[in-house]
């Protein structure tokens, strides 16, 4: 039976740049089902205990939640706003830790980030890298992916030495599921 693998690209932006790269080595994965997720596709109100006291858990998130679940491993490329996860991200990310403490379950995660700048995403995914292993995460591998629009055309990485290492890093997350 084929694994499943669930892509999100950690941003909100209908243009995201990590939502491309995070579908791209997704793409790379042979032999699996891609569950993409876009979090756009989620109404998911604002995080408040208030809320959660007043309404619950959306349909949505509760949707988002079935999804985890029954992966098999994650993709996660995430975007840096202002040093920090987009506030997409964490209002998802905060959500679902309301349900399931342990958000990615043990499950084998390739933790990805992309940026138009020179570090890549490198502080956002230093971050994750800190928090992820308390809430479930099980890293396999991790890389900031810097200079996007140069290093990424036309639906490829152009660099020589970023694409063989994420070709590497595709392999190891491979064999780990």
């Amino acid at each position: 039976m084929k694994k499943n693998i669930v892509t999100i690209g950690g941003s909100s932006s209908k243009h995201s740049i990590n939502k491309t790269f995070v579908e791209y080595a997704g793409g790379l994965l042979k032999n699996v089902t891609l569950t993409k997720v876009d979090l756009n596709d989620f109404d998911i109100p604002l995080f408040s205990v208030d809320v959660e006291k007043e309404q619950g858990f959306s349909k949505d998130l509760l949707a988002l939640n079935e999804i985890i679940e029954k992966a098999d491993g994650f993709v996660i490329s995430l975007a840096e706003h202002n040093g920090a996860y987009s506030t997409a991200f964490k209002n998802v990310f905060d959500w679902l830790s309301r349900i399931n403490g342990k958000v990615w379950r043990n499950k084998p995660m390739l933790l990805l980030s992309a940026s138009t700048g020179i570090r890549g995403g490198k502080t956002v995914l230093d971050i994750a890298l800190g928090k992820f292993p308390f809430m479930g995460g099980n890293i396999i591998e991790s890389m900031p992916f810097p200079s996007f629009n140069e290093n990424f055309k036309d639906g490829e990485i152009v660099n020589t030495e970023l694409k063989e290492k994420l070709d590497e890093l595709v392999d190891k997350f491979k064999k780990a599921l």
